[in-house]
């Protein structure tokens, strides 16, 4: 179970929302590339950038930001980005910056054409982010919900080629209530590309809880608010998991 750090920037900063909200902001750093260097240091293997503004604005904003993060740690683990990609020129120019993986999220569910040639083109590159509230895919950095089921367009870009689904409960993430789990699973066993999960992780139980359905090709999970809270430890949270895994 991978274990993965969130960095969500806003304005050039680290910030973490409540339910997508860009109105309900908590800064945790002025320095993305230094929060970049923590998560390594607590032994973090891949890192999860998402660029919030983009994801309103439907282009990247927040690219410097990126650039320093990749400059301080791109070499030493993968790097994923997420928000405000919606075409193949930003996704070729964000990989030669050095992103391991692109996230696309609301272009997928709206532009179906651009998604199979993002995985034509970047083949082993594209990670979709599918975000729903009652099972239902929302797009537009969550603003506006769509009548598309989650299964019915994981499949459809499991088709495709996708290297990976990143599921978010919406109506949980930033709000320490628990990761869906049962979402989670019942997607899983609909496919056979991996799936993370993500959106309310909020404990060590969580962690626990997710290790033991990791079989159903649950792959990893995006850490947010609780890991600048305090309410999980990161380092602890991944020696655990490691634990489980090899029991």
């Amino acid at each position: 179970m991978l274990l993965i750090p969130a960095i969500d920037l806003k304005d050039g900063r680290c910030v973490r929302l409540k339910q997508g909200d860009m109105n309900e902001s908590t800064v945790f750093s002025e320095n993305p590339a230094a929060m970049a260097r923590r998560w390594v240091e607590a032994g973090a293997r891949r890192l999860h950038l998402v660029d919030l503004n983009g994801a309103f604005a439907g282009r990247p904003v927040n690219e410097s930001a990126v650039k320093a993060i990749l400059a301080e740690v791109g070499d030493e683990i993968p790097v994923q980005l997420g928000g405000g990609i919606r075409d193949l020129d930003t996704i070729e120019r964000y990989l030669d910056d050095g992103l391991s993986f692109i996230i696309i999220g609301t272009a997928a569910v709206k532009n179906p054409g651009f998604m199979r040639d993002a995985c034509s083109a970047f083949g082993g590159h594209i990670i979709v982010g599918l975000d729903a509230r009652d099972g239902k895919v929302a797009t537009d950095g969550w603003s506006k919900l769509t009548g598309h089921e989650v299964a019915d367009l994981a499949k459809k870009f499991e088709d495709y080629g996708v290297e990976g689904i990143i599921y978010t409960d919406i109506g949980r993430d930033g709000m320490l209530t628990g990761v869906n789990i049962e979402a989670t699973v019942k997607l899983a066993q609909q496919l056979t590309m991996p799936v993370f999960a993500s959106g309310g992780l909020s404990s060590i139980q969580d962690i626990e809880r997710l290790c033991a359905v990791q079989d159903v090709g649950i792959e990893g999970v995006i850490c947010g608010r609780a890991i600048y809270s305090g309410d999980l430890d990161f380092a602890v949270a991944q020696a655990r998991a490691d634990e489980l895994a090899s029991a």
